[in-house]
């Protein structure tokens, strides 16, 4: 299955043979979950949600400070 994420702009595709969380996939790609919502067809989703076929995620940065 192809899962492509969109993350500052720039798309990156990726091919996994079985089901994987979006945790994983953020891990796979070096990007801390606490700094990312997940977005499938304009909803966010959970980092526990699992892919089981061909995606598109969008990745919105949180920023946070004091």
């Amino acid at each position: 299955m192809e899962v492509g994420v969109i993350h500052d702009g720039e798309r990156t595709a990726m091919t996994f043979d079985e089901p994987i969380s979006i945790a994983s996939v953020l891990e796979k790609m070096g990007i801390p979950p606490s700094t990312v919502l997940t977005v499938v067809d304009e909803k966010i989703v959970p980092h526990t949600s699992t892919i089981n076929g061909d995606i598109e995620i969008e990745l919105i940065i949180v920023s946070s400070g004091g």
